[in-house]
């Protein structure tokens, strides 16, 4: 039944499956889109892990990748090793194939959230069964991978958001991540209220966004590129040291400002189709916003992330960041 639970949340039906054995551990279902699996003994290098998809609903590679791993786990594929708490973000906005379906979830996870609605709610969720997990297993390492695909084509397909926190990166998880065939790393210069990132700021785990490649519907997601991926991940759940690479394969950024939309009238000055990390050279109208005027950029070239014309007055409509920078996020000397 485990691997029919993502279907089952899906469909409205999560009450079907409560809690089950398998033959190394047993699983609980502590609500709609909430698993947990518990080993009946960890290995000796077990984390605390906690993986998301579908925070964002239309982003479906990462829910195809939990199918995997739990199918995997039934047939006794794999052996579980650690806990596990496997966790599906935004129900509604899956069902309806849409980012959101009030406000962005992916900005509600703060402790002292005072929003009202289906989406803060669901954070609260979320929140709630994330310190529950950590709590149980404080005896652990702590670990959080949320996984999300990007709206628009990116020079690095696979990339990682390292969340701000005072807290530092393991160098180990840059390996990890370099093995499972990440391509840059993205670090944030602020806090900005995301799933991982409430995991790094309230727990001290190690915590990424993982951005995997483009959004696409069920079924037209290229899960062969994900596999070193799912190695990692498969790894993390048997409770075994994951694969190592070379992290100087990967590029590494770090966020400058947030380009910020303030007026109704306000537009990006680049195509819509200009990828992720596309570098601008100085001088470069970026935006222009009646209210707060032209973004324009200085002396260094500066690469757009994520950049969207159509979010709300008040929210961030990019990330500008600048490259050549180490694994910590401090610049090259």
């Amino acid at each position: 039944m485990l691997s029919d639970w993502l279907d089952l949340t899906l469909d409205g039906n999560a009450g079907a499956i409560r809690t089950g054995r398998l033959t190394t551990g047993s699983f609980d279902c502590h609500g709609p889109g909430i698993l947990e699996l518990t080993p009946e003994t960890p290995a000796s290098g077990a984390h605390a892990c906690v993986i998301s998809a579908g925070i964002h609903g239309n982003e479906t590679a990462p829910i195809e990748l939990v199918g995997e791993l739990l199918a995997r786990l039934e047939a006794g594929q794999l052996r579980l090793g650690a806990p596990l708490l496997v966790l599906l973000g935004n129900i509604p906005a899956i069902r309806h194939s849409k980012r959101f379906i009030t406000t962005n979830l992916n900005r509600l996870f703060r402790r002292d959230l005072s929003l009202e609605g289906d989406e803060p709610e669901r954070a609260r969720e979320l929140m709630a069964s994330v310190d529950d997990f950590y709590q149980r297993h404080a005896e652990l390492p702590r670990l959080h991978y949320d996984m999300h695909t990007a709206i628009r084509d990116s020079r690095y397909p696979r990339f990682a958001v390292e969340p701000y926190a005072d807290s530092p990166t393991a160098p180990l998880q840059w390996q990890w991540l370099a093995a499972a065939e990440m391509q840059a790393v993205l670090h944030q210069h602020q806090h900005s209220w995301t799933f991982s990132h409430y995991s790094k700021h309230y727990h001290g785990a190690q915590a990424f966004t993982l951005e995997l490649g483009r959004v696409a519907p069920f079924g037209h997601n290229d899960m062969a590129a994900l596999r070193p991926l799912r190695h990692l991940l498969e790894a993390l759940l048997e409770g075994r040291e994951p694969q190592r690479g070379d992290p100087t394969r990967m590029a590494f950024f770090r966020v400058e400002q947030e380009l910020m939309r303030h007026a109704e009238d306000f537009r990006l000055c680049f195509a819509d189709n200009v990828a992720n990390f596309t570098e601008f050279s100085p001088g470069s109208c970026l935006a222009r916003d009646a209210v707060a005027g032209d973004c324009v950029v200085g002396e260094q070239p500066l690469a757009v992330v994520f950049p969207n014309a159509e979010v709300e007055l008040g929210a961030r409509a990019a990330l500008l960041v600048r490259a050549s920078e180490t694994p910590s996020g401090e610049p090259r000397r």
